[in-house]
């Protein structure tokens, strides 16, 4: 524009440099709708300089303030803010209306009605009055544009648009939507939301079946309450309409071409989920109130823990539903969930993540209060993790357990806030409005499947018998406890509109409980829907890992041609790719590795085992912190060109039609990944599934996932899992974090076969222990303490025939050629201890102490020590040395083992003697000079005392 034009603009608006904020909010309205603006300002907006070849309006902020404040600085002459001019007074008001309707879609959320008990104190919100805008009621009936409001009309009366928008934004329902960035999303949800005021119209037949589902979740609530009064089952009365808002979300994914729905829920309302949504028999269910043993468990598990499938036709189709089993720790089957959906996306090849699609069901209290939450959604987009998007759904009973002031369950507004961190779209919804539930449901269905990402549906409803049903909550919560006395039941609200508006006759209102009733009268299904028959061809077939008792054996030998071409093909880079230095000379050696010309360390060993694996058909797969390179850059399996950054993996590279190969350094959480990893290795047992800890103790921060599913799972569930878990592990002086994986813990939850912790001590071992557990039916949980400095030491090495022709031994024998007549001592160790009394015992010249390795330290190989230890008839002493405290690693947990082998040995009255650590609170120093000290001490007195 030139200077001429653009101070006559200036000369004639009603703006000064002072008043750039309000150019600004122009700058916006032209952005939203340039329409909604005089012509003068458009063309003017329109004609601003580029910026990065993208068009004028993406001019930011500070540009048009800078413009403004410029032409403020040298106008010839003052200028009124506000000229006389009508239109000026009038396009002001436009401005405001404008600005207006964006308040309602920022802070509408705040002035809707949500809560059915109508408990919420909450102040008038100022950003929705006209006051707030210098808008009167006398301008009611003045007509604006409406820019980009969905209403139909390109102006309308004020009256009008206020109405609109209090209809749309403050009803029985809030949207959280302006948060987003992206404007795409921002302008659907608003289309969608504004089109139809808040309130489309639903067809008799839909508001029947509304009613029908509430009536079956309210049916069996009170059929349970008679049968078994004062039995616990976290009942869902008070969010009733989650059974409804379930029902929608599984058709209507149903409609995309959804093929597979997996739920994770807690406690409440999960019977009726069971009963309602997956079709679980009820005569079951009431078998399993009155205590009747499933005899296809060790141990089972309460009812509202358990898991269950089904298939469902919807309009598109047979739909799959698995519910996942789910401990008391609530939040953390999320994460669970995520790993099962995506390792069902990988099956089906389903990238888009339309045919699987995750629904996570939360209380209010949970979803604010337990730090999985955040990590589950921070893994939402990222390539490891994502799921195409979850559909998560709060139970909101505006109390968590006792604690319902605000201030005290949360620091945030919302039970929801956490769910911004990743712009997710939010629907809070009054659950005792049937309909408003059906609309913000299809919203996020249709949402979720066009653009793959999460979004959260807020049901704020309440809970009617308290925490569970042998809870008296009046003693706590007396205040809302004696409004919940007297408020009607949703289905009875729905009901009696229905009947007003002539809708339904009383009679079939009746009709429907009573139907319900003779239902659960017979044990009959109540899931109308639910299919008899369904077909099973796209179902994981289990068959043949079930049923196998424990071995350690298993004939893992690969044939020397095909693990030499295996390793020429993961060196044989491509032309262009430029690796650092260092990593370079790893490739170097290992090409020396595969021809033999070098002995095996750790990363090659490790490498091989993944290649023979895809070679022989298994996917699979390894997430970590650092797992590209190796923590301790021993691995380097993802290869990174050093001109522009690209990755190279040799490993997804072996052949065209190879499985499946994913390897990925994960985000910076443990408890969330660890979870994932659960889910993904419980769904698909054909695959190695990894999951490597930057350091061992790391698993703490995912203790719960250990307790809870990979040691227990299968005992409480039936769940079987070959997950893999590497921990780096060893005592190198690098104090009490960077030490211990902590055994000790996984051994004390060692029981009934239901793990394996294994301490790889050679680069052999490693290969066929990674091998042993895909080859072999058995699926269990592998426990592995991996070696830091053991990856490049001296002695750690193996051949190449160690790999092809070996096998995974539990315990090692003595590898030097002592006389077993001459041996007096026998010294029992695991892991990196071996080398260091392997070579003080050469140092120190000592001919009469074997050193046996143990490898396997659960199930602990009796019969295998035993018969090593069998040839060594001179004994005098028999020593467990370990590099761990007394009060940790294996000692107490394995004690027993030995001193009953130690005690079957033909050499009577041996006694089983202990070197190691003093016991500590602190799994190692801190200091280099005390770890030296404390290390040669505990080699000295397992040689020599």
């Amino acid at each position: 524009m030139p200077d001429s034009e653009m101070q006559q603009l200036w000369s004639t608006s009603h703006l000064s440099g002072g008043n750039a904020s309000y150019v600004e909010e122009l700058y916006e309205l032209y952005l939203h709708d340039p329409n909604s603006i005089a012509d003068e300002w458009r063309s003017y907006f329109q004609k601003l300089p580029q910026s990065n070849g993208f068009a004028g309006s993406d001019v930011s902020h500070s540009t048009i303030r800078e413009h403004f404040q410029l032409l403020a600085k040298h106008q010839r002459r003052p200028v009124a803010a506000v000229g006389g001019q009508t239109s000026s007074a009038h396009e002001k008001k436009q401005v405001d209306v404008l600005r207006l309707i964006q308040a309602f879609r920022m802070r509408g959320h705040q002035g809707s009605n949500l809560d059915p008990l109508g408990l919420w104190k909450r102040d008038e919100i100022a950003d929705l009055t006209l006051a707030d805008y210098g808008l009167t009621d006398a301008d009611l009936d003045t007509s604006f544009r409406t820019g980009e409001l969905h209403i139909g009309k390109e102006e309308a009366p004020l009256r009008e648009i206020l109405d609109a928008l209090k209809s749309t934004y403050c009803s029985t329902f809030g949207a959280e939507y302006m948060h987003i960035v992206d404007s795409d999303q921002r302008r659907w949800f608003q289309q969608r939301l504004e089109s139809v005021r808040g309130k489309p119209q639903h067809s008799a037949t839909t508001k029947r079946h509304l009613l029908e589902r509430l009536t079956a979740a309210e049916g069996l609530e009170k059929y349970l309450g008679t049968k078994f009064p004062g039995t616990k089952r976290f009942g869902v009365e008070g969010g009733e309409s989650l059974i409804p808002m379930l029902d929608e979300i599984i058709q209507r994914s149903g409609s995309y071409g959804t093929q597979e729905l997996v739920l994770g829920m807690a406690h409440r309302g999960r019977l009726n989920v069971l009963v309602n949504i997956l079709g679980k028999n009820p005569r079951e269910l009431f078998d399993e109130f009155e205590g009747k043993k499933k005899i296809d468990l060790s141990s089972g598990d309460v009812k509202y823990h358990q898991g269950f499938s089904s298939n469902v036709m919807t309009s598109g189709g047979e739909t799959h539903l698995a519910l996942a089993f789910n401990p008391s720790h609530l939040e953390i089957v999320s994460p669970v969930v995520e790993g099962s959906v995506r390792a069902r996306q990988d099956r089906r090849r389903d990238g888009s993540g339309d045919r699987v699609v995750p629904i996570s069901i939360h209380g209010d209290a949970a979803f604010a209060g337990q730090g999985v939450v955040m990590e589950t959604f921070q893994m939402s987009q990222t390539r490891a993790f994502k799921t195409g998007g979850t559909i998560h759904i709060i139970i909101n009973n505006q109390v968590g357990f006792t604690t319902s002031r605000q201030d005290d369950a949360r620091s945030t507004e919302y039970c929801t806030d956490v769910a911004k961190m990743i712009q997710a779209p939010i629907f809070h919804v009054n659950g005792d409005d049937p309909e408003a539930v059906l609309f913000v449901t299809q919203l996020a269905v249709d949402y979720r499947m066009q653009f793959k990402r999460d979004v959260v549906i807020d049901l704020v409803c309440y809970r009617r018998r308290g925490h569970n049903e042998a809870d008296e909550p009046s003693g706590t919560q007396p205040l809302m406890y004696d409004k919940i006395t007297k408020h009607p039941t949703t289905r009875e609200i729905y009901a009696e509109r229905l009947v007003n508006e002539g809708t339904l006759s009383s009679d079939e209102v009746q009709g429907q409980v009573e139907e319900y009733r003779t239902a659960l009268d017979n044990g009959d299904h109540v899931v109308k829907s639910l299919v008899k028959e369904p077909d099973t061809s796209s179902f994981v077939d289990w068959a043949p890992y079930l049923g196998h008792t424990w071995t350690a054996r298993h004939d893992t030998r690969t044939d020397l041609k095909t693990l030499q071409d295996l390793a020429n093909r993961l060196n044989d880079l491509p032309d262009g790719l430029v690796i650092q230095r260092q990593v370079g000379k790893i490739v170097e050696d290992r090409r020396k590795m595969a021809a033999g010309a070098l002995p095996l360390n750790w990363g090659f060993a490790e490498t091989m085992a993944y290649a023979t694996l895809l070679h022989e058909g298994h996917p699979v797969r390894i997430t970590g912190q650092d797992v590209g390179r190796g923590t301790f850059s021993h691995r380097h399996a993802v290869l990174h060109n050093q001109k522009d950054g690209s990755t190279y993996i040799p490993l997804a590279n072996l052949a065209e039609n190879q499985p499946r190969l994913d390897i990925y350094d994960s985000l910076l959480s443990e408890e969330a990944v660890l979870a994932f990893e659960y889910g993904y290795a419980t769904t698909t047992p054909n695959a190695l599934v990894l999951w490597e800890a930057q350091f061992g103790d790391f698993a703490n921060g995912a203790q719960v996932v250990i307790d809870q599913f990979i040691t227990s799972g299968e005992h409480k569930w039936g769940r079987l899992c070959g997950l893999t878990m590497l921990l780096p592990h060893g005592y190198e002086g690098q104090g009490p974090e960077h030490s211990s994986a902590r055994l000790e813990r996984f051994l004390q939850l060692s029981a009934e076969h239901n793990i394996q912790v294994c301490v790889p001590s050679t680069p052999a071992q490693v290969y066929h222990m990674l091998r042993r557990q895909v080859i072999r039916p058995l699926r269990k949980p592998l426990i592995a303490l991996t070696p830091k400095s053991l990856l490049r030491h001296k002695l750690a090495v193996s051949s190449l025939e160690d790999l092809a022709d070996g096998s995974f031994q539990t315990v090692i024998p003595e590898y030097d050629s002592l006389d077993p007549k001459k041996v007096e001592r026998v010294i029992l160790c695991s892991g990196k201890v071996y080398y260091d009394l392997l070579e003080k015992r050469r140092k120190d010249g000592l001919e009469d102490a074997a050193i046996i390795r143990i490898e396997q330290l659960y199930p602990f190989p009796e019969d295998d020590l035993a018969e090593v230890l069998a040839p060594y008839k001179a004994l005098k002493k028999v020593v467990w040395c370990q590099e761990e405290p007394m009060n940790q690693g294996a000692w107490y947990c394995s004690q027993h083992h030995m001193r009953r082998v130690v005690a079957q040995h033909k050499v009577k009255n041996l006694y089983l003697d202990y070197a190691g650590r003093e016991a500590s609170a602190s799994p190692a120093c801190g200091y280099p000079s005390l770890h030296a000290e404390q290390q040669e001490k505990l080699l000295q007195d397992a040689l020599t005392a």
